[in-house]
């Protein structure tokens, strides 16, 4: 069974998150989005967020959890995270410390090793989402396939942000392909062009997306999860579009 669901990474609305987070996720959810990713909690409770999910009709998509957390606060980055209901935990990124070598990356392949075991043992899968410098190369692999080929399959999948791999020129399919079922979430995000590289609404750009959710269906994604960074209009209406776009790709259209 091919899971179409379509989530919004909340970073894409940040000002709003930061000033009413409770309200913007209803705004999220009049958008016609099904689920959310988030990127902090805001001092909400994990029983009033679940609570307002289960009204809104929204499903908890994962949440961006920092490495200093996993390191430290693991244990209660779970439990929150099985209050709410969400099934992913996923590292956004790392600090230069932990990606400057092959043995950076490996040492940090064993950390992410034992944070997966952890949630995998509670029921929740652990993921890494990419930017740009996981594809620069040591010793001919990137730094992005140092980190799966030295992290066990069920101890770690991949968050593929579709924008980051193209702005180093490559293909998001290719990467679909190489990692498959590594690869449970593909973060959708757009670009004006691939010389000035604007990050734009899902489907108003030069990425194919259609191609790319073929791929993804054929490879059993699990969230195709909509992030804007860059606005020319109204964020709510760019999310909108995106969602729009998305949801008429994923039915055919």
């Amino acid at each position: 069974m091919i899971n179409r669901q379509i989530g919004l990474q909340l970073y894409s609305l940040k000002e709003y998150t930061e000033k009413d987070f409770l309200g913007t996720l209803e705004k999220v959810a009049q958008a016609g989005y099904d689920g959310v990713e988030f990127a902090g909690y805001f001092g909400t409770s994990a029983s009033e967020l679940h609570n307002t999910l289960n009204q809104l009709g929204l499903k908890a998509a994962g949440s961006h959890i920092g490495i200093e957390d996993l390191e430290n606060n693991l244990n209660s980055v779970i439990e929150y995270s099985l209050e709410i209901k969400s099934p992913y935990i996923i590292c956004p990124g790392l600090p230069g410390s932990y990606r400057n070598s092959a043995d950076d990356y490996k040492r940090t392949a064993e950390k992410f090793n034992r944070v997966g075991e952890t949630c995998r043992e509670q029921g929740i899968l652990f993921g890494y989402h990419n930017h740009h410098v996981e594809f620069e190369k040591y010793k001919g692999e990137y730094g992005l396939d140092l980190l799966v080929n030295h992290t066990g399959k069920d101890n770690m999948f991949i968050e593929l942000d579709t924008y980051w791999a193209e702005v180093c020129g490559i293909k998001s399919v290719d990467l679909i392909s190489k990692y498959q079922d590594r690869c449970k979430i593909l973060h959708m995000k757009d670009m004006n062009n691939f010389e000035e590289k604007r990050n734009v609404e899902v489907g108003s750009g030069a990425m194919d997306f259609k191609e790319i959710v073929r791929l993804g269906r054929q490879h059993n994604i699990e969230w195709y999860t909509v992030e804007q960074e860059e606005y020319d209009k109204n964020p709510l209406l760019s999310i909108q579009e995106s969602y729009q776009y998305l949801n008429r790709i994923l039915q055919g259209g």
